[in-house]
């Protein structure tokens, strides 16, 4: 960002926004992002201010009152929300030996992880914890002090992850879920499918959730049908709501029974995260069988909310993962379980939904919660995504910059070889 006490007026640049220093605040006045193109293709100027999004008007239309960012050739969408990530793990794969488990590392782990998913356009994001076992609470309690240094950069919500919640040794982990409620965690997670009572399950993650009034987000590969028709019975009513995921597993499953299911899902109003990239376990990756994302398509023609996440940011489920939500998009849309315009929606709309969070539109009076991707339309965003300025509360808290360049020589043989094959 350009320094406030520089003497002299700054050349536009994309994404430096006019007249704030590095320590501006999100209320210190009104941002203007300036020739903005918008999905229906409209170019626009759209004035921040109190971190929601005051006016929007034709190109050149709203005066600049004290900053202004010039968005000329990019298309600029309500942020993506990530909905799944495991950033207490992230970013172990290249680990020499085990990950380290300290407190300090998994907040560092945890709070790398959150920028790189800001710098993609993630302002808002669901990190999942384990909880229990010889870590106990330690990993839930540094992901919940990275939270609290975030603050004002990006949104983080933690889900409290036990293993097992019946029998002898499902004791223990009930009451540490409550402990984790306590704490902080603002969802109940778990994970019916390594339960041996996977049914018990649910009912005492659903038992937890009801005391403390916590959303649900339930881990499962949803092959088995009979099960997800359960989940969907005893979840329905419960508010706030309950989503299930990745259930790649429903992939498996004769269509017409993987059709029954999803109207059980939608009538319950589960909504269903899918990961595109990948299984966050593993299971998928490292298994007998490869497995696509969960049938979108389907799930979203029976009334499903489907959003999608990135799961696995570089750990052993992914060695590779990027965190990014246009990738989970654009994964969505290859291989045709969406249109270019429906996968952005699940990385963003429906996301921020299943997050609980307000929805966005690039209208006045709706949070200024915004990404600016240089391209103009949806599509050629999801396929060249690289430039990207990202608004958070109203002020820009990300920015990456691509240039792409070409040696003249190579380009001058690129444009003789056409010539030379017409001779």
């Amino acid at each position: 960002m350009s320094d406030s006490s520089s003497p002299q007026p700054q050349p536009d640049q994309p994404g430096r926004p006019h007249g704030t220093g590095r320590r501006a605040r999100s209320d210190a006045g009104a941002l203007v992002l300036c020739g903005a193109r918008l999905a229906d293709g409209r170019t626009v100027d759209v004035r921040l201010g109190g971190g929601r999004i005051e006016a929007v008007g034709t190109a050149g239309s709203l005066a600049p009152q004290g900053s202004r960012v010039d968005l000329a050739g990019y298309l600029l969408l309500p942020a993506p929300a990530e909905p799944h990530a495991h950033c207490d793990t992230a970013l172990t794969a290249d680990t020499d030996g085990p990950a380290s488990d300290s407190p300090e590392d998994v907040q560092r782990r945890t709070t790398e992880a959150a920028l790189l998913q800001l710098g993609h356009g993630a302002t808002a994001s669901r990190s999942h914890v384990r909880i229990g076992g010889v870590q106990g609470l330690r990993a839930l309690e540094a992901v919940l002090q990275a939270r609290r240094s975030l603050r004002g950069l990006a949104d983080l919500a933690t889900v409290a992850v036990p293993r097992v919640l019946t029998g002898v040794a499902g004791a223990d982990g009930l009451a540490m879920l409550r402990d984790a409620v306590k704490m902080g965690a603002s969802v109940i997670g778990g994970c019916p499918d390594l339960d041996p009572d996977p049914a018990g399950h649910v009912e005492a993650v659903l038992e937890v959730a009801g005391e403390h009034g916590c959303p649900v987000d339930l881990h499962t590969d949803g092959d088995d049908p009979a099960r997800l028709a359960r989940f969907a019975a005893m979840s329905g009513g419960l508010r706030p709501g309950v989503a299930i995921g990745p259930c790649a597993g429903m992939t498996r499953m004769p269509r017409s029974v993987a059709a029954r299911v999803a109207e059980q899902l939608a009538a319950a109003d589960v909504a269903v995260v899918c990961l595109p990239q990948g299984d966050c376990t593993g299971l998928e990756r490292y298994g007998s069988r490869v497995s696509r994302p969960a049938p979108v398509r389907l799930l979203r023609a029976a009334g499903v909310r489907v959003a999608a996440g990135s799961g696995a940011l570089r750990d052993v489920a992914n060695p590779v993962g990027r965190g990014d939500p246009l990738e989970a998009a654009y994964l969505l849309a290859s291989l045709g379980e969406a249109t270019p315009e429906a996968a952005y929606e699940t990385v963003s709309s429906a996301a921020r939904a299943t997050l609980g969070l307000p929805e966005v539109r690039v209208e006045a009076g709706f949070p200024a919660e915004l990404l600016a991707v240089r391209g103009e339309r949806i599509a050629g965003v999801l396929s060249l995504a690289y430039s990207r300025i990202v608004v958070h509360r109203g002020r820009v808290v990300a920015r990456t910059s691509a240039v792409r360049e070409y040696c003249d020589s190579a380009v001058d043989v690129a444009l003789d070889l056409p010539r030379q094959s017409q001779r």
